[in-house]
C-alpha cells in the first residue's frame, strides 16, 4: 500500500555532492519504524519518473544538491512557490529534469494534490567520485535532523 507521504533524494552519487540528497535518504531509510506513513524513497536521477512516485500523496518533500549561491553545506528549505530554477537542460535523455518543471508537469495532469516541500542542500564539490566532500559528510546527522523536524 502506498504511505501517504514520501520523502525523496535526488541526486547522481558519481559526481560527489550532486548525490547529498540520495545519501540523505538512504540515512533516513533506517529511520522507518518511527514514521510508518512514510516512504523514503532513492529517486536517484529519476527525472520524470518522479511524476509517478509524487501521484496521489498528502505530502512530498525532496531533498537535493542545489546551487543557491549560499555557503557550502547550508541546507535550505523551499515550498514550491518559493522556489525558482535557472538550470539549463541538454534533452537529450529522460532521466535529465528541471525538478521544478516536473513538478508543474504533475500538477498540469493532477497528480500533485498534496504539500510539497523541498530541501536544497549548497554542494562544496560536484566532480566525478562516490565520495561526499568532507563539509556535506559531516553534516549529514544535521540533514537527517532537519528532515525529521519536517516530519514531526
Amino acid at each position: 500500500m502506498r504511505r501517504p507521504i514520501a520523502v525523496i533524494g535526488l541526486g547522481n552519487t558519481l559526481m560527489s555532492d550532486d548525490g547529498i540528497g540520495v545519501h540523505v535518504v538512504q540515512r533516513l531509510s533506517g529511520l522507518g519504524d518511527k514514521y510508518p506513513s512514510v516512504e523514503f524513497i532513492d529517486a536517484g536521477t529519476g527525472g520524470v519518473s518522479v511524476l509517478y512516485i509524487i501521484e496521489g500523496r498528502q505530502k512530498v518533500i525532496f531533498i537535493d544538491c542545489a546551487r543557491m549561491g549560499e555557503q557550502p553545506g547550508l541546507i535550505k528549505r523551499f515550498t514550491l512557490d518559493q522556489a525558482g530554477s535557472n538550470k539549463i537542460l541538454t534533452g537529450r535523455t529522460l532521466h535529465e529534469a528541471d525538478l521544478l518543471k516536473v513538478l508543474d508537469m504533475a500538477k498540469k495532469l493532477c497528480q500533485l494534490q498534496g504539500e510539497v516541500v523541498i530541501f536544497g542542500i549548497e554542494p562544496d564539490r560536484i566532480s566525478a567520485g562516490m565520495e561526499l566532500s568532507k563539509l556535506l559528510a559531516e553534516r549529514i546527522d544535521h540533514y537527517v535532523s532537519v528532515i525529521c523536524d519536517e516530519l514531526q
